[in-house]
């Protein structure tokens, strides 16, 4: 009895992972306000943005939800605006550990926390332990990605190589002499490095675990690595916001990660959607050199239902379900998921929407469908209205029945054909 206790433990990294839901709740409002109030104090962006918040007031789900978004998208303007970091870090750069630069470009930085990006109960989960060498094969050129598993590995006690990406023959010959216990990187270069080692003859069995990220795993991988005796875990994470969500030994959705505090809303909006919706990812992180404050990642998931049967309690997701950036141009116009978000606002009769946008002749058109229990042509005629009033652009309506429309977050699907 005592040991199955004590090897039931070591299953996590530590009891955060297991708190009463209510308890984890409690705690993450609180940091929320205090976190809030060290963004406004010491963020020059957050001081703009947040000017009319008491952060002492924000101590719910609801009230978060009040707040602005900061989207993801709009960070190369900002750093244009304001350099490097758009304003948002309370760090000057010159006093930064590391500075990165990410596609678009965007920068980052890392301050000197220990393990900044908390990538270490992720690796926890996924096998690793002090002692281990863990073979690093995440880019160390530019992006922040492989310096974010690097901390997470140095804070569990591991030792890395820091392989990098490409020279797929040296890093077999490394595994070879150096036998590794464990994989880090994506999916897809493990499998290169798999296949190399196979087509070389050489012996690479000393990895037994891999933590990947950037890609999603696909069934038919899992299966051929556990064939190899591997074990696989994924996470999802991001420069800018570090480790969001990560899987265990349950292999039942990503679990979000204890100091990531999750929304999940509707595209275009800022409005938190029921559990199982498809919706846009929103996180706030308590990094007090970067300070996210309800950050849209443009990534889609939903929250699923229940918890973990590996024990763990917090909320869960179901992976990376697209982007949530449904932008499209029609006749030389660009319309936007908010603006479909705001012809709901003109009409509370509206539930759920689409504006579907098809050539079928040739000719951009658009048809909003939505989901209502208030059908009739007075209405039909005032959302009419509405679209040309908020895109500048026709539009027909169809309504439907409430609940009919896919729920896969899209705000705004484009069947055009261009050839």
């Amino acid at each position: 009895m005592v040991q199955a206790f004590i090897e039931m433990v070591m299953n996590y990294y530590d009891a955060l992972e297991t708190r009463d839901p209510e308890q984890r709740e409690q705690d993450l409002m609180a940091k929320l306000a205090q976190q809030l109030a060290h963004a406004k104090e010491k963020s020059p962006y957050y001081q703009q943005l947040l000017a009319d918040i008491d952060p002492a007031s924000v101590t719910s789900r609801a009230a978060l939800a009040a707040l602005p978004l900061t989207r993801k998208r709009d960070l190369i303007e900002l750093q244009k605006q304001h350099p490097p970091f758009g304003g948002l870090n309370t760090l000057p750069a010159g006093k930064a550990l590391r500075v990165f630069a990410s596609p678009g470009p965007i920068y980052e930085l890392q301050g000197e926390e220990a393990d900044p990006w908390r990538m270490a109960r992720v690796l926890y989960a996924a096998g690793f332990r002090a002692g281990d060498l863990a073979h690093n094969c995440f880019a160390y050129h530019f992006t922040p990605g492989a310096y974010i598993f690097e901390e997470g590995a140095r804070a569990l006690g591991c030792a890395v190589f820091p392989g990098g990406t490409g020279q797929t023959e040296q890093q077999v010959q490394a595994m070879v002499d150096l036998r590794p216990n464990g994989y880090i990187g994506t999916p897809s270069f493990l499998k290169i490095i798999l296949d190399k080692a196979d087509e070389l003859k050489a012996d690479i069995s000393s990895l037994r675990k891999a933590a990947v990220s950037g890609e999603a795993v696909h069934p038919a991988v899992r299966q051929a690595l556990r064939e190899r005796g591997m074990t696989i875990r994924q996470s999802y994470a991001t420069a800018d916001l570090g480790a969001i969500a990560y899987e265990s030994e349950a292999e039942e959705g990503l679990i979000v990660e204890e100091d990531a505090l999750l929304e999940i809303v509707r595209p275009g909006t800022g409005d938190p959607v029921a559990v199982g919706e498809v919706g846009e990812i929103v996180v706030t992180t308590f990094n007090p050199t970067y300070p996210l404050v309800r950050f849209a990642t443009g990534d889609l998931s939903a929250i699923l239902a229940g918890t973990s049967p590996c024990g763990r309690t917090n909320l869960r997701i179901k992976g990376w379900l697209g982007r949530a950036d449904q932008t499209t141009k029609v006749k030389g116009m660009f319309v936007h998921p908010e603006q479909i978000a705001d012809i709901a606002r003109h009409h509370p009769e509206l539930q759920r929407l689409r504006l579907v946008v098809d050539n079928p002749d040739g000719q951009d058109q658009m048809v909003l469908h939505c989901e209502t229990a208030a059908a009739g042509e007075a209405l039909a005629q005032a959302v009419i209205a509405s679209i040309r009033e908020v895109t500048k652009l026709r539009g027909e309506v169809v309504f439907c029945a409430p609940g009919s429309l896919a729920n896969d977050g899209k705000v705004i699907e484009d069947r055009r054909m261009f050839s």
